[in-house]
């Protein structure tokens, strides 16, 4: 077989998928039990299988991709490093102040996260600069050393350097990165001023804390994952997705870690992009629901909904204006991607008033759901058994062996006995509740944004989003649901699609009317520049993208809009920044209603440019190479809740479905995953190969 030179692995809390693009264009794919704490060993074992059976060499590869959660775990678990934080006198306690936001109004004994770096940790040092840059205060250099003095008999692992109004003038966090790097060779070193050089003291000062938090484990990560990939004679360059949305090189990966915090969920939207894309699909929510967690996010008018600022650690982790201050501030570009702790992992318990609860604790893969015969915790997956929907003795085409009277078991005295309820009926509360949980993030992303979900048609995937997609989309009133070829691994899918892509951002605080487009070209070239060098492949051309973070001057935060590509060239004229004013007020009426009446001028706060190299690969053929050709497989007793009951479904394979609508129920079961159409519904194949559910 002709050499593969890309190939693809995301690594999940319950499976690791592999996915390949094979000469003749079709869709190759491995699933295989991730291998918690050594990740790499499932990776490097499913890239050499999968390989192997296709028969193409090993050393040909050129490029791994990779989606790992490395970063996001080390938040979540608090396992990063041991971080210092250096800082402007009288502003340590920027971490713990946050924006003053109460995420949890009516619970007055609410207590925040905890800060990535404790406040012993946190040191000041006597310096002062004015906002427009100037000295107010210079450098106390002893007060670094004194502060270096405490980081050495601390034994820190990681600094953040964080010092105030040091966007406009960075000599001072220069100075001090100068002296920690002397004084400390091995440390991980953040300056903010490499890391988010923008206004807002407190995002800017947690964006910092958290790239170096997490510097460390996601360095040690990536450099055994080359090791790993080397000793299986893999030699390819390892690529990893970023939170944007872009792929970058392991190396630009551990100078910067926080890039790649969401950097998981962003490959599937990529791949929902696509198939839109070739689909002729331009509205969709895209809705990945795995074995932990359930993510949502939307493509509009075949564009992803990109978000300046995150939050990671909350129990949603989101971008929304609504809420705030569960989390840690992450202030660099990200997909604007809703999580929420549902999956198919989610533990099922009682709370002390005895109502059932779903997750957001989850099995994961070691020990997993019940039916694996390693625990006797009921999840998700364990009522999925129960009502028919998985099938009852293996999963991942095999691969994976369960026992259905353990799930049974697992419900029945766990949850169903103590209610006093039927255990099917339990398992299909279970089912609903799940699904009342992964509502929220579809909301976070749709109806939290101004956007009616009624006008777009859902793409689910992920292992359990074939199971669940149908019965959300009929609560929010959605009217198809789209199933991809190679749904269950479909983020190792969308690394396939994946460009080479960098995003910068220099601060500009001018008003359009009044903005010099000559000044915003030079910053527009310094960015260019970076970008370039970062990226490098001088044999292929880049393509940049202009944007500008911009607001209603007195607004404390600001929308991100694109801004014409003629502002890169000689001769534009300030009409340009005309047209971004204009593009600012049409995004803030549809996010927020209204646009001030035009009464407020409107303010530049940031350039941004984005730099994309695009990939070759832009499609995968309409078949699997897993696919079985057959039509109905066996059926079984499915459960389609009070109104249908259990119903004898037929079981079948992608390759039983055809262009032509069928009425179901069916139970679609393939190697990566597995959907359910309910009776009431319609499901057809289209020209792409995909599922098509029609609902009533």
């Amino acid at each position: 077989m002709p050499a593969i030179t890309r190939i693809a692995a995301d690594i999940g809390g319950t499976f690791t998928d592999i996915a390949v693009l094979t000469a003749t264009g079709q869709l190759a794919t491995w699933k295989l039990p991730s291998t918690p704490p050594n990740f790499a060993d499932a990776v490097v074992s499913g890239v050499t299988k999968l390989l192997e059976e296709l028969d193409a060499p090993l050393g040909d590869v050129e490029q791994v991709l990779h989606g790992c959660t490395i970063a996001t775990n080390a938040i979540l678990e608090y396992k990063g490093a041991k971080t210092a934080l250096i800082t402007t006198r009288g502003f340590r306690d920027v971490l713990e102040l946050q924006r003053v936001r109460m995420p949890m109004l009516y619970k007055p004994l609410y207590q925040k996260p905890v800060p990535l770096v404790p406040r012993r940790l946190r040191l000041e040092v006597t310096e002062r600069l004015n906002a427009n840059g100037s000295v107010h205060l210079a450098l106390e250099e002893a007060d670094v050393q004194a502060a270096i003095d405490v980081m050495r008999d601390e034994e820190v692992e990681a600094v953040a350097v964080c010092l105030l109004h040091s966007f406009v003038n960075p000599d001072h966090e220069r100075r001090i990165g100068a002296m920690i790097a002397a004084a400390m060779p091995g440390v991980f070193l953040s300056l903010s001023v490499d890391v988010l050089p923008q206004m807002r003291e407190y995002e800017r000062t947690s964006t910092t804390v958290v790239n170096s938090y997490v510097g460390p484990p996601v360095a040690s990560y990536m450099k055994a994952m080359v090791d790993k990939l080397g000793e299986a004679g893999i030699g390819g360059r390892l690529m990893v997705m970023q939170s944007s949305g872009g792929i970058i090189d392991a190396d630009s990966v551990i100078r910067r870690p926080a890039q790649i915090v969401e950097c998981g969920p962003a490959a599937g939207v990529i791949g929902a992009r696509q198939v839109g894309s070739l689909s002729g699909y331009s509205d969709l929510i895209s809705f990945d629901m795995g074995g932990t967690t359930a993510k949502a996010s939307i493509i509009e008018k075949g564009q992803l909904s990109m978000a300046a600022e995150y939050e990671v650690g909350s129990g949603l982790s989101s971008s929304s204006a609504l809420g705030g201050g569960a989390g840690h501030a992450l202030k660099l570009p990200v997909i604007d991607i809703s999580e929420v702790g549902a999956g198919g992992g989610s533990i099922v318990w009682l709370d002390k008033a005895g109502a059932m609860k779903v997750g957001p604790e989850s099995a994961g893969a070691v020990p997993g759901p019940a039916c694996y015969g390693n625990s006797d915790a009921p999840t998700v997956t364990d009522a999925n058994v129960v009502l028919g929907y998985l099938n009852p003795t293996a999963l991942a085409g095999g691969t994976v062996s369960i026992d259905a009277a353990l799930s049974h078991r697992a419900i029945e005295e766990k949850i169903a006995r103590p209610m006093g309820r039927d255990v099917t009926e339990t398992a299909y509360g279970i089912h609903l509740v799940a699904n009342a949980n992964m509502m929220r993030a579809v909301k976070a992303v749709t109806t939290y944004r101004g956007r009616d979900p009624r006008s777009f048609n859902m793409i689910a995937f992920g292992g359990n989003g074939g199971i669940h997609s149908v019965d959300l989309a009929r609560s929010l009133k959605i009217k198809e649901v789209i199933i991809p070829l190679g749904a269950g691994v479909f983020s190792a899918v969308g690394l396939l699609f994946s460009d080479l892509e960098l995003n910068e951002v220099a601060p500009f605080t001018r008003l359009t009317d009044q903005a010099s487009v000559a000044e915003a070209q030079g910053i527009y070239r310094e960015l260019e520049a970076r970008i370039s060098q970062v990226l490098g492949q001088a044999d292929k051309a880049t393509c940049f993208q202009p944007q500008a973070d911009a607001r209603f001057k007195g607004q404390a935060f600001e929308l991100t809009v694109p801004v014409d590509r003629a502002v890169l060239a000689d001769g534009c004229g300030a009409e340009v920044f005309a047209a971004l004013a204009t593009a600012f007020r049409e995004e803030h009426i549809a996010r927020y209603g209204h646009d001030f009446g035009g009464d407020f001028p409107v303010e530049i706060v940031n350039l941004r440019l984005i730099g994309t190299i695009p990939t070759e690969i832009r499609s995968c053929g309409a078949t699997s190479a897993r696919a079985v050709q057959s039509g109905e497989i066996s059926r079984r007793q499915v459960y389609f809740g009070p109104d249908h009951g259990r119903v004898e479904t037929p079981i079948i394979t992608r390759a039983g479905l055809c262009e032509t609508p069928r009425r179901g129920p069916f139970i679609v079961e393939e190697y990566e995953g597995t959907a359910v159409v309910p009776p009431d519904c319609q499901v057809r194949l289209d020209q792409s190969g995909n599922i098509v559910v029609t609902l009533p």
